[in-house]
Formats: structure tokens, sequence, C-alpha cells
């Protein structure tokens, strides 16, 4: 990769990492081009050169984010039985260990129902949920409605004041599967 080219990759990730802190402040309202600009301590004119529009620049980020998530839904489907380590992942994304970046994640998956740019990530997600799922659960309505419940339990857990650990998610993720 010739020096420029990794120069623009190391802004781009620069200004996905100071969007994820505008949006952990102020929420996906405070993003715009100037505001992540003075995050990243850069020029709006550089902002809007790698990302012309905000909805760029979130799709771009929440591109990012879910790029971790679906390498971990891969790693827990190749556990001999993955409902531990998905319990895990759930509980850990959400937990009291959580830094601003989890906050800024949830945004950005809760405004994929407002933005079209950003429904493809969320496409991407439930894909690779889907998959995970797939080998537990192959009837198809009710794989939807497990993967619904860990989207569900992903939620519950980012906002319940009392942490939830692993097991418990893991409990009710059993629950919900077919003997």
């Amino acid at each position: 990769m010739d020096g420029r080219r990794r120069k623009g990759d190391e802004r781009r990730r620069e200004l996905r990492e100071a969007t994820m802190r505008v949006i952990a402040r102020g929420g996906i309202a405070a993003v715009t081009q100037r505001a992540v600009a003075a995050e990243a301590g850069l020029t709006p004119s550089l902002v809007s050169y790698h990302f012309p529009t905000v909805d760029a620049l979130l799709s771009a980020t929440l591109a990012a984010v879910n790029d971790a998530y679906v390498a971990a839904l891969g790693r827990c489907a190749r556990d001999a039985d993955p409902v531990p380590a998905l319990a895990a992942l759930v509980a850990q994304a959400a937990g009291s260990e959580r830094g601003y970046t989890v906050d800024a994640e949830y945004e950005l998956f809760l405004q994929a129902g407002r933005r079209p740019a950003l429904r493809e990530e969320w496409s991407r997600w439930t894909g690779a949920l889907d998959a995970l799922l797939a080998p537990l659960v192959p009837e198809p309505a009710r794989r939807a409605g497990v993967g619904a419940a860990v989207d569900g339990l992903f939620l519950r857990c980012w906002c319940d004041p009392v942490p939830w650990r692993a097991g418990d998610v893991e409990t009710v993720l059993r629950a919900l599967l077919p003997a």
C-alpha cells in the first residue's frame, strides 16, 4: 500500500473514531462534519473530502463497528456450542465495563430504522446472526424470533441498570432454543 493511501485510510479511521466520540457525548443529532472535524482536530473540508455527507460518515462508522460484531459472531459459530459464546458477547458488549463506544454503537444501530444509508449494515448484522443461529434453530420463522430476542437482549443489557452476566443471558437464550 502506498503512503498516500495509507494516510487516507488513517484519516478515515480517525474520523470514524471522532464520530463515535461525538455520538457518545451528544447522540446522532450532534454529528455534523464541523463537529467531527473539531473532535478530530482536522478541517471540515477534510471531513467532507473523505465523507461527502453526514450519512456517508455515519455509514462508514457503523460499518467499522459492525465489522467487529460480525467477526465476533463468526468466532461464536466456530465453538462446538456457540450459545455460551453468544451470551458472553451480549453481556460483554452491554456490560458495566463498556466504554463510550457501546453507547455510540447502539445509537448508530437504532438509527438504521430512520436512515436508509445505515440499513445495509443492519442487514449485514442480521444475516450474520441468522447464519450463527441456523444450525441451532433450523425453522426460519422461529430463528427470526430468536434473532429478534438476541437483539432485544443486547438492548435490555445496555439499558438495565443492573449488569447482566453471561450466564443470565445464556439462560434466556436456552429457554428460546429448541430442545
